[in-house]
């Protein structure tokens, strides 16, 4: 992919489209009470500082389309990537910023789970935006 500002706009749209579709799934589910029902305390307001900072950063993320991974379909490599904001979240987000320990198992013994499968989330969407596009990341 060309480093251009048009292919650059597509990943952050990529990333921020799955970001949204990435919240929501948080928060219907949490709305819902699955991850409760599971032992997992995780089930956040959906307000505009809450979306609005999962939707930067699900942007940003999607600047590791641009590894050299092109011989793989766009949904596994936005797997692949999805890997990224876990490990942060894991080790960065939930045991220092929210406190609430590595892993974020303070929230419950399955809270790595629902982080992997909601960041999967993001990745595959951020993937079929590339593809349903037709642009080559």
């Amino acid at each position: 992919m060309q480093l251009s500002c048009k292919n650059l706009s597509l990943l952050f749209v990529a990333g921020a489209l799955g970001g949204l579709v990435n919240s929501l799934c948080v928060w219907g589910l949490g709305a819902l009470g699955l991850p409760l029902a599971l032992g997992v305390k995780l089930a956040p307001p959906l307000t505009p500082p809450w979306l609005y900072q999962r939707l930067v950063w699900g942007g940003l993320w999607a600047f590791l389309f641009l590894l050299p991974l092109r011989r793989w379909p766009y949904e596994v490599r936005g797997l692949l990537y999805s890997l990224g904001p876990s490990l942060a979240t894991f080790f960065l987000v939930l045991p220092l910023q929210a406190h609430k320990g590595l892993l974020g198992l303070q929230l419950g013994t399955l809270t790595p789970i629902f982080v992997l499968f909601y960041n999967a989330v993001w990745g595959v969407v951020a993937g079929l935006w590339l593809r349903l596009t037709g642009k080559a990341a």
